[in-house]
């Protein structure tokens, strides 16, 4: 899934090869023109785009295409606000139909505060979407039981939660979420809950394979600045991944040898 030279290291889903391993949303900014250059600034190469909340159509409105241009980004169109297996098919269906787009982001909520997955509505629909012959990038929770089914299933990329969408409380679980990274043979990213760049960075560190994030960027009190500081937090933290930490001891290691003293 990815190289290993500095450089040179990338990472592919769905037979399409990355650079950058910071994926940013289309939702919460101020307007489009400020969403392009917090894009810019993160230097994605993707972004999502939630079909019922961008215009894509209608030229009489301020078009999410006249400023993130699909010539520059690989749009992933998701399902944000769907709640059944059947509505998010049908919301792709029309995203395949308006760009032909087939690399798509599944996510079917559940129905409460805190929006985290309807993981047997997810798996149910997945498959459905599998036979219609989408590439499907899944956002589910951080089990690795369900992680499994979903590749099983044929997901091209697994996308745990860290924390509730927009809570910004940064990875909750990174137990569950290392042993999903252990097990996954296809590209797992951390899709929701980051809050700010060291959230960034541990998800990297972990091993993921590249992170999501729209409301830490978007609701920064500078959105611009903030999307620079997560690009330098994804790299920094793969960097580390790549380099290999230093063991953990319980006791101190002197840098310097205790023998030959004066």
């Amino acid at each position: 899934m990815s190289g290993s030279i500095q450089g040179e290291d990338t990472w592919t889903v769905a037979g399409r090869t990355f650079t950058s391993r910071l994926i940013v949303g289309t939702g919460k900014y101020k307007d489009y023109a400020q969403n392009a250059a917090a894009a810019e600034a993160a230097g994605a190469e993707i972004v999502t785009v939630a079909l019922r909340r961008v215009n894509l159509s209608d030229p009489n409105q301020p078009m999410l295409v006249d400023y993130v241009k699909p010539d520059r980004f690989t749009f992933l169109p998701n399902t944000a606000g769907c709640f059944t297996g059947e509505d998010a098919v049908r919301t792709l269906r029309l995203a395949r139909e308006a760009g032909g787009w087939d690399l798509v982001k599944l996510e079917v909520l559940s129905d409460t505060k805190h929006l985290l997955p309807d993981m047997e509505e997810t798996l149910r629909a997945l498959k459905l979407l599998i036979i219609e012959g989408f590439q499907v990038m899944v956002y589910c929770s951080d089990d690795p039981v369900y992680a499994r089914k979903l590749e099983d299933a044929g997901a091209a990329a697994i996308m745990p939660a860290a924390a509730p969408i927009g809570s910004g409380r940064g990875i909750q679980n990174t137990l569950n979420l290392g042993l999903i990274i252990e097990q996954s043979k296809v590209p797992v990213l951390v899709d929701a809950g980051v809050g700010t760049a060291s959230d960034a960075v541990l998800a990297m560190e972990l091993g993921c394979d590249a992170v999501l994030m729209n409301t830490a960027i978007a609701e920064a009190k500078d959105p611009i600045r903030m999307a620079g500081a997560m690009r330098h937090a994804v790299i920094a933290g793969r960097e580390a991944f790549l380099a290999g930490r230093m063991a953990k001891r319980s006791y101190a290691d002197p840098s310097s040898p205790r023998a030959g003293l004066i």
